[in-house]
């Protein structure tokens, strides 16, 4: 196969970037979409040329490090897969590729198709966590757990958090990804002793990053490789204002009442 691929190159995020567009012979159908960038990157590096900077690690659709647009299809044509996955035959013989990053304000350029998510991690540090004690790991029968509840927490805990569903949504909302950290620790019961402030953290940790608001336009789960169902931001939505309401309620109740002294009448 013979591709013409029109790649991003941006050195910095401080650097003007520009598509540049590189012919790559000798495409085999069997690659994967990051082969055939390992294929380029390996003919520029002998011309004396800068590779193409992009992310990967498991290569396996797993660690969720990938990603990027193709032909503005977040990880490219074909559904629940990432562009590890995506193999060239899905693609026809002479045709063009368009590639570039992620596009949201939180995932600031970092250098060719790589942006930094950090944004992500810092939402999970807010509040996707269990605070329990370690120790052995307990018995599988020791917390029964309907199969309705377990499916529904693993379906949400399927996300690996690669940011497709952001770099789709026309407001670079990151509702999905929240919700389903959200979600996977809400329904269990592991997790349901903190899922009010959970929610009330990490929904104003989303907020602060610069993420977009939903508008439920369904780009973000139709990109999500792992097809994460749109039910989550309504999980978050609904322990969201839960929690906000709740935590009201207690600065309410906990403020006591001031007494002036000269009158004995409350403030």
């Amino acid at each position: 196969m013979k591709l013409t691929l029109k790649i991003w190159r941006q050195k910095s995020r401080k650097d003007a970037g520009k598509f540049v567009t590189y012919p790559v012979d000798n495409v085999s159908s069997e690659m994967s979409m990051l082969e055939c960038l390992d294929v380029l990157n390996e003919s520029l590096i002998e011309r004396g040329e800068e590779p193409v900077a992009f992310e990967h690690d498991c290569r396996e659709g797993i660690c969720g490090s990938c990603g990027f647009m193709i032909n503005g299809v977040a990880h490219g044509p074909m559904p629940a897969t990432t562009v590890c996955q995506l193999t060239m035959r899905h693609f026809k013989d002479g045709q063009e590729l368009v590639i570039e990053p992620w596009r949201a304000a939180a995932f600031p350029e970092v250098k060719d198709l790589v942006v930094d998510r950090r944004s992500f991690d810092r939402i999970i540090a807010s509040g996707g966590y269990v605070s329990v004690s370690t120790g052995n790991a307990p018995d599988g029968n020791a917390i029964l757990i309907g199969k309705e509840i377990a499916d529904r927490a693993m379906d949400a805990a399927a996300c690996i958090g690669c940011g497709a569903c952001v770099a789709a949504c026309p407001n670079a909302s990151a509702a999905l990804f929240t919700g389903a950290k959200i979600s996977h620790l809400s329904v269990l019961p592991q997790g349901a002793i903190e899922r009010d402030h959970r929610a009330v953290n990490m929904v104003a940790q989303m907020n602060a990053e610069s993420f977009g608001g939903c508008t439920n336009i369904g780009e973000c789960t139709a990109a999500c490789p792992k097809e994460i169902p749109l039910e989550v931001i309504a999980t978050m939505n609904r322990d969201y204002i839960r929690g906000s309401w709740k935590q009201r309620d207690n600065i309410v109740t906990t403020i006591a009442p001031v007494t002036e002294w000269s009158t004995g009448s409350k403030l």
